[in-house]
């Protein structure tokens, strides 16, 4: 693969603290490469040199010459006075981007729903960053860097952009380095993962789920790492290993090795216990909504953003939302807690409810931006009980992250992400019997989150979760629903896929051109004058012979695939990483060629109507 850009003994010092200490390392073509740390790690600052936004204290870093690198950064960069059509496109007339069918596809999948003359400062945050991801993405780059590009996408966008990343280039063209805290998107688009910690960068080969379990083996061989974080870690390989159904295609090399480590390793969750102690401090009565019906706010139209609902929360039951934007989740939450009344139906509260809601903003925080972090909560209480067990005000703190240093920070010196995980502290120290988080991941990196959840794994309470991160979704919830933006609440037995399915039904039957923009009738223009026929008898003979070379093809790379396995379990046990490098190698090679051939096969499959 060819070399395209690096960074040759890169170091950045702030005052006495060195963020990054003689990096060296660099992007091949064909990379596809997150990155992971804790935040103020040096994961933005590490990408900023390398686009060459800003300059090392020392080192340097290099390109080839023709390359050209795309950068996104997390702050608003677009010019408010210009319109949503010329932020993106420029003077360019309709006619002329609309030729191009991947521009067409990144509109519509980014900015179809905003409007094309609106002014950008006009903007909600949300839509201003789709308007500078569809700046970015229409362009011609050899390297994409994205600086937390999930921010303000819905579950639908998130889904789209992983897509489209995959789809981009051919396999050995191009390269992206991401930084975001969503764990799906991570291990959904990326091949490799950079960990940026204490001044150094660690490479691990695959996604997330492939780099948690690396990181728990190397901290297994070297035997140094904290206690406490390797729990953390082990208890998310396990739920990895156990859990979600779309990670089991995860490298089947390692099973045997993540079985062992694991073993001893119990379920993120006792289900029917927390259940039980959930009922005995709520009784059977939570929060039901019956019948109910709500106008657009301000509306008198009547539009309705719910038509008769119903929806019943259980004693421990865990809920997550998920939705289109303007759908009414964060509505919805207002709902249960009271501080909205409905047009009709009603709200049924159990007498022993206590309810807290983690909001998206962290204003709730203002009255005690004076106070130190340990001193905000000791002055709810000195000791807790989480899952049965207790813990000073000191513990509790720091299980979510916040060092003893740092638990003598003032509140107002925290960072968003400090910020957020002490809001949540304060909730949780409240004791209150049901909690709605509202995009609870904003701001909070891989490993807080981890935190976040293991805390939440713990809790005896009815939870509600409103977010766009599917892993989280997966991960603390039980069930999932949706709303769709049609007034109703539906249940996703199917999970977030299930509700991507019917977006894409929806879509698919749908004409909306999204407030002037052009990107529907411009994609329809160009589809026009397609034809009907079907294949031919010549094509069907063709595409049978394809079939069963192919299906031939498969099942003597499935032999070659399961040798490799039993060869890399053994290498595995001998602790011979070296050797384990190379054969990972070889299967990733052996896993292109299939997902080709299959690729191939399903196109056969289709033409031949089966």
């Amino acid at each position: 693969m060819a070399h395209l850009l690096g960074g040759e003994n890169l170091t950045v010092s702030y005052a006495t603290r060195t963020v990054l200490d003689g990096i060296t390392l660099g992007l091949e073509e064909g990379d596809r490469i997150g990155m992971v740390g804790r935040n103020g790690d040096g994961k933005s600052t590490l990408m900023r040199l390398l686009s060459l936004r800003s300059t090392p204290d020392s080192g340097r870093v290099t390109k080839r010459g023709d390359v050209n690198v795309g950068y996104l950064d997390q702050s608003d960069v677009l010019d408010g006075d210009l319109t949503v059509g010329a932020a993106i496109v420029g003077d360019q007339a309709d006619y002329e981007w609309a030729r191009n069918p991947r521009i067409r596809e990144i509109m519509g999948g980014l900015v179809s729903d905003v409007d094309w003359h609106a002014n950008v400062h006009a903007l909600s945050g949300g839509q201003k960053r789709r308007v500078a991801l569809a700046k970015l993405l229409i362009e011609d780059h050899d390297v994409i860097m994205l600086d937390e590009p999930t921010n303000h996408l819905d579950v639908e966008g998130v889904a789209w952009l992983a897509r489209h990343l995959k789809t981009r280039w051919r396999p050995n063209q191009g390269a992206f380095l991401v930084v975001t805290h969503d764990r799906w998107f991570l291990d959904e688009v990326c091949t490799k993962t950079w960990e940026v910690h204490d001044g150094i960068v660690d490479p691990f080969e695959g996604g997330y789920a492939a780099y948690v379990l690396a990181r728990a083996e190397r901290d297994r061989m070297a035997s140094v790492v904290e206690g406490k974080r390797q729990q953390l870690v082990k208890k998310e390989l396990a739920w990895l290993r156990r859990g979600a159904p779309a990670r089991t295609a995860k490298p089947k090399f390692r099973i045997e090795a993540a079985n062992a480590l694991i073993a001893d390793v119990p379920a993120p969750r006792d289900s029917m216990a927390l259940s039980k102690m959930a009922t005995a401090r709520q009784g059977k009565d939570v929060l039901d909504l019956e019948n109910v019906s709500l106008n657009f706010q301000g509306g008198d139209d009547g539009r309705k953003l719910f038509d008769n609902i119903t929806l019943r929360l259980a004693p421990g039951e865990r809920l997550g939302l998920v939705g289109v934007n303007g759908a009414g989740k964060t509505t919805l939450l207002k709902l249960l807690n009271g501080e909205i009344a409905p047009d009709a139906g009603k709200l049924k509260r159990g007498k022993t409810v206590v309810t807290a809601v983690l909001t998206q903003e962290v204003k709730e925080l203002d009255d005690v931006a004076d106070l130190r972090v340990i001193e905000v909560i000791e002055r709810e209480k000195r000791s807790f009980n989480v899952g049965g067990k207790e813990f000073t005000a000191g513990q509790l703190v720091e299980q979510l992250g916040f060092t003893n240093q740092k638990q003598w920070t003032p509140v107002k010196d925290l960072s968003g992400g400090e910020r957020r995980r002490l809001q949540l502290l304060r909730l949780l120290v409240g004791e209150p019997n049901v909690l709605m988080l509202d995009e609870p991941t904003n701001d909070l990196d891989t490993d807080t989150l981890a935190a976040v959840e293991d805390v939440l794994d713990g809790w005896p309470g009815t939870l509600v979760v409103v977010s766009h991160d599917r892993y989280l979704l997966e991960r603390v919830t039980d069930h999932q629903m949706a709303l769709l933006g049609d007034g109703k609440l539906r249940g996703l037995p199917g999970g977030v896929d299930q509700y991507l399915e019917l977006r894409d039904s929806a879509l698919a039957g749908s004409t909306v051109t999204g407030g002037g923009n052009p990107v529907t009738s411009a994609g329809q223009a160009q589809a026009a004058g397609g034809t009907g026929a079907g294949p031919s008898e010549a094509e069907k003979r063709d595409a049978r012979k394809a079939l069963n070379r192919i299906e031939r093809q498969l099942k003597k790379l499935d032999q070659e695939e399961k040798k490799l396995h039993d060869a890399m379990v053994k290498t595995t046990e001998a602790g011979d990483f070296d050797k384990l490098a190379d054969q990972n190698k070889q299967l990733k090679d052996l896993t292109d060629e299939k997902d080709a051939l299959e690729l191939e096969w399903l196109e056969s499959s289709e033409l031949l109507g089966d």
